[in-house]
């Protein structure tokens, strides 16, 4: 009977082939006449999808179904949530990341709730219009039956609404998805939450408003009861029609003297924070009533404040009004909360159909389709209801939190003390009893937030702009990063203040007032969402979200990021579309567009900022009064006709929004690294003046190169900056252009962002390598600098981390040598050539010293100190080194030639002793290895009283060389040493076997020189 006559079931084998034809569906419910038309129209639909799946021509156009039914009574009628599915249509319409060449379009159906009239309207959408996708039907007797139809054609069929444990069968309705959580996970919260407190007495009273939520509520309480009859005492049970609030006041009344109660606690489970606010109007709330919800806790999905929940609500009342629905409602309170879920099924259902359309399928195949959806656990996006994402058994997830009633600041609502992840809602109100003292909780249905209908409650408090400075308080610990206000209200994590600092101030007039309601309504997900200000001085600020990403001006001043197209088409189209919702606000135009207002947030997607509240910023006063210094480089972006304005008005006019997004595209296009007007050889003052008054009649703009831009892109640009305001297009045109003129329109910017993201991580590898190569060069810089500075073996002490205790040493020798005639010199010669003769000296003097066991302690002016025997002591070698040292000097200086004086020979004293020191670093912002004791002062003794060209070695020194044997030494005799008495000291001659290689040095031309000497006086000989 099912399968009808054997013509019907031969056109059944060409649509489905023999394996299927097997196959019978049982329905209880339905007759054998319902049967045998249903049989028809299933033959019939199927050659219909057979003919159009094989048309080879590409359908631009993909239709879906929408079945709801119309009457305005019905708490998910298509007057109270139908707009949401227009919404949808067109957020994929205008972003051509979506589905590329196709485009989406709905039809709709009015059921009225009845079954024949959703399966024949089913029918009819898929054999009439070749809908690929039903949203609906809403009603659970209609998705039942029409699911049959849908698994039965492959049809995916998305359930916002509907909840029934046949639907549940993934085998009978293996093609229905639903957007809405699981009812058997309503259980699992509750009983989470009863745990966490410890509770095990429960009572349970429930209803629905109407009829027609009856079955909804027999199958949240028996999913509920189950659980709670398994692990918890249930005391008490009640259902009853909550419409009638007498009636509900009553029974509550009722169920807590059964319990033996007096005072209760109430746990009520709704599908989301909002919900409850809105479902207990804040009028109601007197103080009378709010006594009956002392001890109520709400169960709640957790509230999506971040992101579009509030201003898509608006959206649909408004949109509800125009066609196709032409909706009579009154208020946004009157939206379905359902109209959130029916837009994310339509987002979810483009997901899967761009996974199909990115492999070249057929998006007419179901099959293929579904196959996508099927591992929706892949998927996740952030929608209207919230974070969209489904757990491995393709069930939605949701996080919830608890809420429980408070007085804040003068208001009465209710407020999370608790925050569950992950887990999924149920719609119903459980009664918790304290076990012990038997206190009755008090059970309240979650039906009740169909009273309303409303998902924001709007603020009663004229102030919800004003925030108290001293209530802003940063939340340091490390698991929670967010600011949070001391009254109990959250700024989630991420959102700062931007503080604004500018000494006018304007009075808080009607204007301001009107601005702030405008700015609380700027929500979109590409714009920043406006928290309030503070308004009390000296801590005049506003506080708005933040973006951790900074801004395009940093992106476009970053040397080692270079932009892919794809990342220049995203944030275009970011940038384009936060524009064209400002533009179609009640603010009109943003005034203040440049890179450094387009915020770049953790999801890499602009969000415009800097917008609006110009009174509250500028007191009405211009922008170039209130600049003590002018930034002309701030004006790059501000258009010309405004430049003419006097004194440059603070707000701006959509036109001008227009120019300024032209020459952030040219930033963007170009990858500009140094603003628009680099390459242009003028300071930022004349480009202004320039972009007022045109030279020569030809206005200034950024260069525009074939070779480096498409061609479509610079006439882009060229008309969106055009000089006359006129010529600039829209938005929305922008938007089309942009469309027309990417290679990739068909590909999808979200997808593609992994990819792009993997590249700029590669390339983020190997900038991290080459600055880390840089680093191990400057490392190994700073230490030879610190080697320089200190001994080897004292610098390698400290770069270890080690401490370096003051050492003393037996016995060193240290050498010092002076420049003869140096202060002479000095006055004769300019400074830079001093320095010059220095330096070549010194570097002479360094390049010896490499060779022998010594350290060079310091040079002070034109004495340069050696010291041998330390840090590391050599035994006697010490004067050995550098005894054979300053013969080496001596050598070196016989053929070195004075750069300024070259025909001057230049000659040094040298002294010489060995002794007990101590040694030590001192210092740590420039650490210097400074040498103490009487040593010290003997050895700059013995130079002082040495003579040109001469090697003055003490007593002591002189005895470690007649040891050594290899010296030859002649005794000068006994002399006056200051603060040392007559000593006997030596002149060291030379060393035996000693002749050091000069062929490095520069040669002398001719045999004598000219040399300055100092005995006594001052006298000049030959040598």
């Amino acid at each position: 009977e099912l399968i009808g006559s054997r013509r019907e079931q031969k056109l059944l084998e060409r649509s489905y082939g023999k394996r299927d034809q097997h196959k019978r569906v049982h329905i209880s419910s339905m007759n054998h006449a319902l049967f045998h038309h249903l049989t028809l129209f299933t033959t019939a639909a199927a050659m219909i999808i057979q003919n159009s799946s094989s048309n080879g021509s590409p359908n631009h156009k993909l239709l879906i179904g929408f079945q709801a039914p119309w009457n305005v009574s019905f708490p998910y009628s298509a007057l109270r949530l139908g707009s949401a599915i227009q919404i949808a249509v067109e957020k994929v319409n205008n972003n051509p990341s979506f589905l590329g060449n196709y485009s989406l379009d709905f039809v709709y159906k009015d059921t009225d709730c009845n079954p024949k009239e959703s399966l024949g309207g089913f029918i009819h959408q898929v054999w009439r219009e070749n809908v690929t996708a039903l949203f609906g039907p809403v009603c659970p007797e209609e998705a039942e039956v029409t699911g049959l139809i849908a698994s039965a054609w492959h049809i995916p069929m998305f359930g916002f609404v509907g909840q029934s444990s046949k639907l549940e069968d993934r085998v009978m309705y293996d093609s229905y998805i639903k957007i809405m959580p699981p009812l058997n996970r309503g259980s699992e919260v509750l009983a989470k939450t009863l745990e966490f407190f410890g509770w095990s007495h429960v009572a349970m009273i429930g209803g629905g408003l109407k009829t027609n939520t009856w079955d909804k509520v027999d199958a949240l309480w028996n999913t509920v009861e189950n659980l709670l009859r398994a692990n918890f005492k249930l005391t008490a049970e009640l259902k009853f029609d909550t419409s009638n609030p007498d009636l509900l006041y009553q029974n509550v009344k009722y169920i807590s003297t059964v319990a033996r109660g007096k005072a209760g606690v109430c746990a009520l489970i709704c599908a989301a924070m909002n919900l409850m606010q809105n479902s207990i109007n804040k009028t109601e709330l007197k103080q009378d009533n709010t006594r009956a919800f002392d001890m109520t806790f709400v169960i709640g999905q957790k509230s999506y404040e971040g992101y579009e929940y509030y201003d898509f609500f608006k959206e649909v009342f408004q949109k509800l009004k125009g066609h196709p629905f032409w909706s009579n409602l009154t208020s946004e309170s009157e939206v379905s909360p359902y109209s959130a879920y029916l837009h994310d099924a339509v987002l979810l259902y483009v997901m899967g159909l761009k996974e199909v359309l990115k492999e070249g399928k057929d998006p007419h195949d179901g099959r293929q389709l579904l196959e996508k959806l099927k591992n929706r656990d892949k998927i996740r996006f952030h929608g209207a209801s919230g974070l969209v994402h489904f757990d491995e058994e393709g069930e939605r997830s949701m996080d919830y939190s608890i809420y429980d009633l408070q007085r804040v600041g003068g208001n009465t609502m209710f407020v999370p003390i608790l925050h569950f992840e992950s887990q999924k809602i149920a719609l119903l109100a459980v009664l918790v009893t304290f076990p012990l003292i038997g206190v009755v909780a008090v059970l309240w249905i979650g039906v009740l937030m169909f009273q309303k209908f409303r998902l924001q409650t709007r603020l009663d408090d004229s102030n919800w702009w004003i925030i108290n400075y001293n209530d802003i308080t940063i939340i340091r610990e490390p698991s929670v990063r967010a600011i949070r206000l001391n009254n109990k209200k959250k700024i989630q994590a991420g959102n700062i203040l931007s503080k604004y600092t500018k000494k006018t101030v304007a009075s808080l007039s009607l204007i301001i007032l009107n601005l702030l309601r405008k700015m609380k309504e700027m929500k979109h997900e590409n714009l920043v969402q406006f928290f309030g200000v503070c308004i009390e001085p000296p801590n005049i600020c506003l506080v708005t979200q933040y973006c951790k990403k900074g801004s395009l001006k940093d992106v476009f001043g970053a040397s080692d990021i270079d932009l892919e197209w794809m990342f220049k088409l995203s944030f275009a189209y970011d940038i384009v579309n936060g524009m064209d919702f400002i533009h179609h606000s009640k603010l009109k135009f943003h005034g203040n567009l440049k890179p450094s207002t387009c915020l770049v947030d953790s999801r890499l997607q602009i969000k415009l900022s800097g917008f609006g509240l110009w009174e509250f910023k500028y007191g009405g006063k211009n922008k170039l009064s209130l600049m003590e210094s002018p930034d002309y480089k701030d004006l790059y972006w501000t258009a010309p006709e405004l430049l003419r304005q006097v004194g440059l008005p603070c707000n701006g006019t959509p036109k001008g929004d227009i120019y300024s997004f032209a020459i952030i595209m040219w930033e963007l296009m170009y990858n500009s690294k140094g603003g628009p007007y680099q390459d242009i050889n003028l300071d930022p003052k004349e480009i202004i003046m320039q972009l007022r008054i045109p030279f020569q009649g030809e206005p200034l703009r950024p260069v525009l190169c074939e070779q480096l831009c498409d061609e479509k892109v610079n006439a882009l640009l060229r008309a969106c900056w055009s000089e006359n305001p006129d010529h600039r297009p829209p938005f929305a045109s922008i938007r089309r252009r942009l469309r027309d003129i990417s290679p990739e329109s068909h590909a999808n910017i979200l997808d593609n962002m992994v990819d792009k993201l993997e590249k700029y991580a590669n390339h983020h590898e190997e900038v991290v390598e080459e600055r880390t190569n840089q680093l191990t060069a400057e490392k190994a810089r700073a230490d030879n600098l610190l080697s320089s500075m200190l001994p080897k073996y004292i610098a390698d002490q400290l770069m270890s981390g080690k401490s370096v205790e003051p050492q003393s040493y037996d016995m060193v020798t240290i050498f010092f040598s002076d420049i003869v005639g140096f202060t002479s010199m000095c006055s004769s010669s300019t400074a830079m050539e001093v320095v010059t003769f220095l330096n070549e000296l010194y570097s002479l003097f360094d390049d010896i010293i490499k060779m022998y066991d010594v350290y060079k302690v310091e040079t002070i002016g034109d004495a340069y100190m050696v010291a041998s025997g330390l840090p590391i002591s050599n035994g006697n070698k010490h004067a050995l080194e550098i005894c054979t040292m300053a013969l080496h000097f001596l050598s070196a200086i016989q053929v070195f030639r004075i750069p300024h004086k070259p025909d001057e020979i230049l000659a040094i004293r040298i002294g010489i002793h060995s002794g007990p020191v101590v040694a030590g670093v001192v210092g740590t912002t420039m650490p210097r290895y400074c040498l103490f004791g009487d040593t010290v002062n003997t050895a700059s003794r013995m130079e002082s009283n040495s003579l040109p060209l001469r090697i003055h070695i003490s007593q002591s020194t002189a005895d470690i060389l007649i040891q050594a044997g290899s010296f030859e030494l002649k005794e000068r005799g006994d002399i006056e040493i200051k603060g040392k008495g007559v000593q006997k000291t030596y002149w060291l001659l030379k060393k035996t076997g000693f002749n050091p290689n000069l062929s490095s040095l520069s040669s002398l031309q001719g045999d004598s020189l000219k040399v300055q000497t100092e005995v006594g006086g001052t006298q000049t000989s030959k040598v």
